[in-house]
């Protein structure tokens, strides 16, 4: 049984949400090769090559394979599944926007979102943006398969000894798309998808303005910031910082939700956080449902308060 992980990186080191799916696909079988895909990206492949679990790694290095563009990655991954049972990426926009392609030209179906491995053939799925969980049996030959990095335990990003090997199967540009440039904001703070604890804003705040009172206590606490489609939306913050059902999937140690009503597609990217606290001044809001701690006021209240009783604990 041969299970291919796609790794997405940097081209120095192997991002934290190949981990958590390379600790899929060691409930799947041992014998695991981890594909590193891109353009002067040796420095990733070393990385992969010390990931506890990995095999091999198979390194592809070309221009056309910069970026990780999955018009030219899909063909790529495709020549490589040859005697694979299984290939697994991440289900973040890296391995939504690939894997689909890939099982397109494998002919075969695609299992989206695993959040639990039952068998060789068997999987968990969400569905109903999560109010209901799915368990599919493939018989495609190649199960192709994008793992949910917080419902899997990461391995360990040293350790491991597995041989790198040149990829001899590389393919001609597709030519299909280019890159453009990437826009990504700089923060100080966590990394959204990794952070133990998220301040979360909705429409509540009213204004991009009000929304960066959140910076103040988020600084105080570590934390990394999120928001509700609702606030995006309308401007508040970019899509970057987006939770949900079309945003970031995330499950922290705490995730605080201020200022959000708890708007199913919401609810779908947060509520298997491990405590959730929810401020809103409508005690009917769905939020509390969820909600380990529920504070009925006025955020612009609650706020200041917090921050002030933060303080103290310096």
């Amino acid at each position: 049984m041969g299970i291919l992980v796609i790794a997405e990186h940097d081209k120095h080191a192997i991002r934290g949400a190949t981990l958590n799916t390379i600790g899929a696909a060691v409930q799947l079988g041992d014998d695991i090769t981890l594909l590193v895909a891109g353009s002067n990206c040796g420095a990733a492949a070393g990385a992969g090559a010390g990931i506890t679990g990995v095999s091999r790694v198979l390194h592809a290095d070309a221009p056309h394979y910069d970026h990780g563009l999955a018009e030219e990655l899909a063909p790529l991954v495709a020549a490589c599944s040859e005697g694979m049972t299984h290939v697994l990426a991440p289900a973040n926009t890296f391995g939504k926007n690939l894997m689909p392609r890939v099982a397109a030209l494998l002919d075969v179906g695609m299992i989206a979102d695993v959040v639990s491995v039952e068998s060789a053939d068997t999987f968990v799925r969400p569905i109903y943006a999560g109010n209901a969980m799915a368990t599919v049996k493939s018989n495609d030959a190649v199960k192709v398969i994008t793992a949910r990095a917080t419902n899997f335990d990461a391995v360990e990003a040293e350790g491991g000894a597995a041989p790198v090997e040149a990829a001899g199967n590389l393919t001609d540009p597709a030519g299909l798309s280019g890159f453009v440039s990437l826009d990504s904001p700089e923060s100080e703070r966590p990394e959204l998808t990794s952070a133990k604890i998220i301040l979360s804003g909705g429409r509540g705040f009213g204004s991009g303005e009000n929304f960066r009172m959140l910076e103040d206590v988020a600084d105080k606490l570590g934390a990394a910031i999120g928001a509700s489609r609702a606030a995006v939306d309308a401007g508040y913050v970019s899509n970057d910082y987006q939770v949900g059902q079309t945003g970031k999937i995330v499950a922290p140690d705490l995730y605080i939700a201020i200022g959000i009503s708890g708007a199913i597609q919401h609810l779908a990217g947060m509520k298997e956080s491990k405590v959730i606290v929810a401020i809103n001044k409508d005690e009917e809001a769905p939020i509390f449902e969820i909600a380990d701690y529920g504070l009925v006021a006025d955020l612009f209240q609650a706020l200041p308060e917090l921050s002030a009783e933060l303080d103290k604990l310096d």
